[in-house]
């Protein structure tokens, strides 16, 4: 990066975060500094699209539609309903009982030991989740300037813990607005250079027909398959349930619209995430389809990863890797005229000529992939230990190699800033559990206001350092945005099952509650280790076994305290 790029870069983020703990200043109690109480529900639904949206999102998505298309958005299709029951049945029990966690109606509603396990659940899957959201953007760092990966991670964990820590969940949700906006704007710029980008006389609507001619507009499958990750059915069924526990009882979430005014603010604002997250999702997945295009025209390199391309550039293995490098251009520039063809066949709607061009490209692609595979088994011979999955670098080389001056910083800056967000929602959700249902409940029950304000900061600094743990070990899990929704998935049935239990099922106790939700959680991680079901069912899966087996169990010889003397 150039120098007016670290300035735009410095300048951006250094704004967002002085505004945040600005506009904080003042909370200094546990109210304050935990719930806020005082946001309107367009900040609040910028800040629930901000927690969700992390770098895995910016960073990883357009690489994996660049890769698989865009069937990725049906993932989205079961937010919007997830959003109309939250609204009617989670917010208005959290905002009547003015909780500061959604684990604390647990207790109330079953027992000490529920609200504990659910809360414990959620620390588990939410401390490694940011450990991902961290790790992203320590790639762009790492990869751009050289930094040592694990120095880059500490150096984002410290900035993100220092300003949740100086202003709790005001500055959280400040600094998200800020945040959010940045990423909006950059995204969109990212599009629409891509889109003009393109050779003369190929519009987007060509664009998006030589995607579709190359398997990459698969928006809708209909097919029902629990092995496919990515159906109409899995993207409404099981993202419907994994939406309605992410949102629902999750407290990085719950957290947000909690700082709310009052209950009608804090549904405007899940509203507003429901109505705006799937085109958002969308456009970023779109990007990624249209920079395909973009390197059907002008070459890619054989690998994205440029850390390991230099390494494989500086080793023995260098000649081989030269000659793969040749093989790859002399195969481009063969299809290149043929995806020219294809776009006049295009213009000219000569659906036969389209037809043996397709199939032409096709062979070609095989090629590419064949040399691409004898690439990545160099790497692996030249160091056993090499990354070899390089879907989290495609957005980020376009980036830093086609994007002029200046707009690099503010690309490095969105997705720093989708990171930063992301992450501070989940510190100040981790340290108000921490602090709510664990410490206050059942190990300080009787300490000052100031003395949790303080506890919660200490809590704040030290899930930094397990987060910065988490992402030294995140090397090697292929694309992120698919990782942190596949591990959120093994905890959050269950989670949900919990909740929809105590909402629904009042005949239903503690003891059997409890029990259901443990033996399911087995259960959830035996599937995932031992069969091929797609991950997005594991959220339905979780939730109808957890309120299955609790009814099972609450009917065990006719009545609860028979049952708990078990």
């Amino acid at each position: 990066m150039r120098l007016i790029d670290w300035l735009v870069l410095v300048i951006t983020l250094s704004f967002i975060v002085v505004y945040g703990i600005w506009k904080s200043r003042r909370s200094r109690n546990m109210e304050a500094y935990l719930k806020g109480n005082t946001m309107p529900w367009y900040v609040v639904g910028l800040t629930i699209m901000a927690t969700q949206a992390s770098a895995v999102t910016f960073l990883s998505a357009p690489g994996q539609a660049y890769t698989d298309g865009m069937r990725f958005v049906q993932y989205y299709f079961g937010l919007p309903l997830a959003m109309i029951v939250i609204c009617v049945t989670f917010v208005p029990i959290y905002q009547r009982l003015n909780v500061y966690t959604a684990y604390e109606y647990l207790e109330g509603r079953f027992d000490l030991k529920t609200r504990s396990l659910a809360a414990f659940l959620f620390l588990i899957q939410r401390g490694l989740g940011t450990g991902l959201t961290v790790f992203a953007p320590s790639l762009i760092l790492s990869a751009i300037l050289g930094w040592n990966i694990y120095l880059t991670n500490a150096v984002i964990c410290t900035v993100v813990v220092i300003y949740t820590v100086s202003g709790g969940s005001k500055a959280v949700s400040y600094t998200q607005m800020g945040q959010m906006s940045i990423i909006l704007s950059g995204m969109l710029i990212a599009g629409v250079l891509i889109a003009k980008m393109l050779p003369m006389g190929v519009t987007v609507a060509d664009a998006l027909q030589v995607a579709g001619k190359m398997g990459r507009m698969n928006i809708i499958d209909l097919k029902f398959d629990p092995q496919n990750k990515y159906n109409v059915w899995s993207g409404i069924l099981g993202g419907f349930f994994l939406a309605l526990s992410y949102f629902g009882t999750d407290q990085s979430q719950v957290g947000r619209y909690l700082t709310a005014k009052d209950t009608t603010e804090s549904r405007l604002g899940l509203l507003f995430n429901g109505l705006v997250k799937i085109p958002m999702q969308f456009g970023i997945l779109l990007t990624g389809v249209l920079l395909l295009v973009f390197h059907q025209f002008y070459q890619p390199p054989i690998f994205f990863n440029t850390l390991e391309t230099d390494k494989i550039q500086k080793s023995v293995y260098a000649s081989d890797f030269k000659k793969l490098e040749q093989q790859q251009a002399q195969i481009f520039g063969e299809k290149k005229l043929k995806m020219e063809a294809m776009v006049n066949a295009i213009h000219d709607q000569d659906k036969a000529k389209i037809q043996s061009l397709k199939t032409a490209i096709e062979q070609d692609e095989n090629k590419v992939k064949e040399i691409r595979k004898s690439a990545t088994n160099l790497m692996l011979k030249n160091d056993p230990a090499a990354n070899t999955d390089d879907v989290n670098y495609i957005f980020l080389y376009f980036v830093t190699k086609q994007f002029p001056v200046g707009l690099v910083g503010l690309l490095i800056a969105v997705i720093l800033a989708a990171s930063m967000s992301s992450s501070s929602s989940a510190f100040n959700a981790l340290a108000s559990t921490s602090i709510i249902d664990i410490y206050r409940r059942s190990i300080k029950p009787d300490g000052s206001d100031s003395h949790y304000v303080s506890a919660s900061k200490w809590a704040t600094a030290i899930w930094g350092v397990f987060v910065f743990i988490v992402a030294c070990m995140a090397t090697k899990l292929g694309s992120l945005i698919e990782a942190v929704n596949v591990l959120g998935s093994l905890f959050y049935g269950a989670i949900l099952g919990i909740f929809l239990v105590a909402f629904y099922l009042k005949n239903i106790r503690g003891t059997a509650v409890f029990w259901a939700a443990a033996i399911t959680e087995l259960i959830v991680l035996f599937c995932y280790r031992f069969t091929n079901i797609s991950f997005l069912w594991y959220n339905l899966i979780g939730c109808v076994l957890v309120m299955g087996i609790s009814y099972l169990l609450q009917n065990l010889n006719g009545s609860d305290r028979k049952f708990s003397e078990i």
